[in-house]
């Protein structure tokens, strides 16, 4: 008699989570940074062996890279969200004050993960510094645009010069991540908030 052909057989499906192994891994690298967080520690955080996460994820660079981009569209959410206010200052005033929160929040470690992740690293890590600043560049650039853009619709005064308050108060941003990851609260990074936005431009 003749057999009917067997049906096609579908792949078997991951027996894990991959978004949660992921945020794992976001803590690991997090609280660890890049070369801190040894393989044995991710696989233990991930409950996943090292097969698995080569297979899921690539390698720890690559792994990395996708903590990163869940740490800018999680955590870090807050930073892009702000830019979208209706006025400069408060996208300004709103970025800094989420940073405050955020940098201290208990549920997390502290500070930044792009501004610690990779800060002193061996030079076979080179390629994470080198990321990590471009994403840091990035937040300026953005910071820039949004501030030109005011410039042109009166929100700021004519005199004004985008590119330096942009890399300002990004190194105000990033300053604070510092003072975070050393046990600074959120009061006291607030307080830093009000004094840097003396700094705004006023129109005359």
């Amino acid at each position: 008699m003749k057999r009917k052909d067997s049906p096609p057989r579908i792949g078997r499906p991951r027996a894990f989570d991959a978004d949660k192994a992921l945020d794992r891994a976001l803590m690991v690298f997090w609280r660890d940074g890049y070369e801190g967080a040894s393989l044995s520690d991710l696989s233990k955080a991930m409950d996943l062996n090292r097969p698995s996460i080569y297979a899921a994820f690539g390698d720890k660079e690559a792994l990395f890279r996708k903590a990163l981009d869940r740490y800018v569209s999680g955590p870090a959410a807050y930073v892009m969200g702000a830019l979208k206010e209706k006025s400069a200052r408060a996208a300004v005033e709103g970025l800094l004050r989420g940073a405050a929160e955020g940098l201290t929040d208990p549920h997390h470690p502290r500070g930044c993960l792009l501004v610690q992740g990779a800060l002193s690293c061996s030079q076979t890590s080179a390629p994470i510094q080198h990321e990590l600043s471009v994403r840091r560049e990035g937040v300026v650039d953005a910071l820039r645009k949004r501030l030109r853009r005011a410039r042109t619709e009166g929100d700021l005064p004519v005199g004004s010069n985008p590119g330096d308050l942009a890399r300002y108060f990004a190194a105000v941003l990033h300053g604070m991540a510092v003072q975070a990851a050393g046990g600074a609260n959120r009061n006291e990074l607030n307080r830093v908030v009000r004094m840097a936005m003396r700094a705004w431009p006023e129109k005359r």
